[in-house]
């Protein structure tokens, strides 16, 4: 065999070799929650199919679904879309911290979200506790109901709105308003008539992105919405997985089928609003303040800085506060105050374990991320055929569908991969690595992609001339080049692994438990104090994780600085 065959040979087979792994890893689970959904002792039919939907439970919990998802976008978008006109558009100050307030919903998990809402809104929280302290009674809002899981939720998922159209808002050319507004336009019709449908792509984006957000949600509906028995679809499929009963995996197996149904539509609709609209020629970002507000300012400042404290600041802080009492309900005085419920937490090997469980599926996730996704991203750039596009689309799969519809899946898929072998995977931590790796790997890869969009393959071609190939290219050109991009990657797959719930919940064994797993297994016992104070625990960690990387995304900027 010439030398030409042969790398010929080696190319077909890593090829074949990549589209079985996606076929094995991120097809078939799928294909199998399908199948199962329509399988039952009389064989392939529509029996399961029939129950559900003759179930009026069923129609209840959909309309649940349907109300939150939408409550819950509308909120997204208003908040997403009037904050990114804000930072973009006026002269506002402070604008980097506003942004990381911004985004701390998103940083932090919308399951301890919830819980730090409660602990400041509820009857116990210390809102509730500071108003009576000066003998002022108000009703406390009840957040365990649909309208605590609507607020709760468009509060989580509003960054993603913002994050999808600041940057529209910054490439729109301010010679058109200007233009307008020579014309004779008011503010108001330049921003409706020119400004708004221009944003539109962006702000249509993040929307539907919120919506599969409330879609995918787990931790939001499990905290708020399951002691008021109000059930959404991916808490209703958890409740019939656990459930155990004779025709519990069938039924979660069609209810996950119809939630991933309504998430594919979602998912199309988006794609039909886009696929007409025209990006923004320009790639210029433009920072600088288009509407100044003047006497305003201060007004605007101070309503900006009143949302953050009262949606996030006094929230955390109460949640950190009820973590020190001696017993849930006190009042908040020093005197109430203990140290033992972090006592309890740190001595309890469960609870340790989960930790460093997460810990290990998150490293070895982000490891073989940045392997993975690396590579796959490459060759996808540089290779723009049928057959890259078709796996991307495979990879993509877990991440499109909601995590309870994937965690379902890999059960089906794993538990006996092949009629009559069971290779132990399942209830054991393997599925977790499994799934946490065809969930997340997408978010590399899209990093990964972005990465090498930005490096000309003419660097390469010259690096080929000189002399460099192999790894002396990716050593020295390559590797500096996209390591910003491929970082930035990593530290969301792994944020995004560390603090993962909705799969985990399905997946986990005695074991294998995991942060999220163990936060909801000490609030659906009762036991708030200990849920505070892990919760607490995990959002210092967050913030601790996010500061080092801000910090080393600025010393790189200044290195970069010192260099030229």
């Amino acid at each position: 065999m010439s030398a030409i065959s042969s790398a010929f040979f080696n190319r077909q087979l890593y090829k074949v070799l990549a589209i079985g792994l996606i076929i094995i890893f991120f097809i078939i689970p799928i294909v199998r929650l399908i199948i199962m959904s329509f399988l039952s002792d009389e064989g392939i039919n529509f029996d399961y199919y029939y129950a559900i939907l003759t179930d009026g439970r069923t129609w209840q919990v959909l309309q649940n679904t349907l109300i939150v998802v939408v409550g819950s976008t509308i909120i997204s978008l208003i908040l997403g879309t009037a904050f990114a006109w804000m930072v973009a558009y006026t002269d506002i100050r402070m604008k980097g911290i506003v942004q990381l307030f911004i985004f701390l919903p998103f940083i932090i998990p919308s399951y301890i979200t919830s819980l730090a809402w409660v602990q400041f809104f509820g009857p116990a929280g210390l809102l509730t506790k500071m108003l009576e302290s000066v003998s002022i009674n108000l009703p406390s809002w009840d957040l365990y109901s649909m309208s605590g899981i609507i607020f709760v939720m468009g509060i989580s998922h509003f960054p993603l709105v913002y994050l999808f159209t600041v940057n529209v808002f910054r490439k729109i050319p301010r010679e058109m308003e200007l233009a307008a507004r020579i014309s004779g336009a008011t503010r108001w019709t330049a921003f409706s008539k020119i400004v708004f449908p221009m944003a539109l792509p962006g702000v249509v984006g993040g929307s539907f992105i919120a919506f599969l957000g409330g879609l995918d949600n787990f931790g939001i509906p499990a905290f708020l919405g399951t002691p008021a028995n109000i059930s959404v679809l991916s808490t209703y499929i958890y409740q019939k997985v656990i459930g155990f009963g004779p025709s519990a995996f069938s039924e979660a197996a069609v209810l996950s089928v119809i939630l991933g149904v309504i998430a594919i539509i979602g998912i199309s609709l988006q794609w039909l609003l886009l696929r007409k609209s025209k990006p923004i020629e320009t790639t210029k970002i433009d920072y600088s303040p288009r509407y100044h507000l003047g006497k305003r300012k201060l007004v605007a400042e101070m309503l900006i800085w009143l949302f953050f404290a009262m949606t996030s600041i006094f929230p955390f802080i109460s949640m950190v506060m009820t973590s020190f009492l001696n017993a849930y309900g006190l009042d908040f005085v020093p005197e109430n105050f203990t140290l033992k419920n972090y006592a309890y937490i740190l001595s309890r090997n469960s609870t340790v374990e989960s930790i460093l469980t997460s810990l290990k599926l998150a490293g070895v996730t982000t490891v073989i991320g940045i392997i993975v996704g690396t590579i796959f991203s490459y060759y996808r750039v540089r290779k723009t055929n049928l057959n890259m596009k078709l796996m991307e689309y495979g990879i993509t799969i877990p991440y499109a569908l909601p995590g309870m519809v994937l965690a379902l899946a890999m059960i089906f898929a794993w538990m006996e991969p092949i009629p009559g072998w069971n290779p132990g995977i399942y209830g054991s931590a393997a599925i977790l690595y499994i799934a946490y790796v065809t969930r997340f790997l997408i978010l590399q890869v899209r990093s990964g992609i972005t990465a090498f969009q930005q490096v000309d393959v003419e660097v390469e071609e010259a690096a080929r001339i000189n002399g460099t190939n192999g790894f002396g290219k990716w050593k020295r050109i390559m590797i500096p080049l996209i390591a910003p991009g491929i970082l930035s990657g990593a530290m969301l797959v792994f944020l995004s692994a560390l603090t993962e719930l909705t799969v985990s919940s399905l997946l986990y064994s005695s074991n294998s438990e995991t942060i999220g797993v163990a936060i909801l297994s000490f609030q659906q016992s009762g036991y708030t104090l200990y849920s505070t104070a892990f919760s607490s625990l995990i959002v210092g960690l967050i913030i601790v994780g996010y500061f080092l990387l801000f910090a080393g995304g600025a010393l790189r900027k200044r290195k970069v600085e010192k260099g030229k």
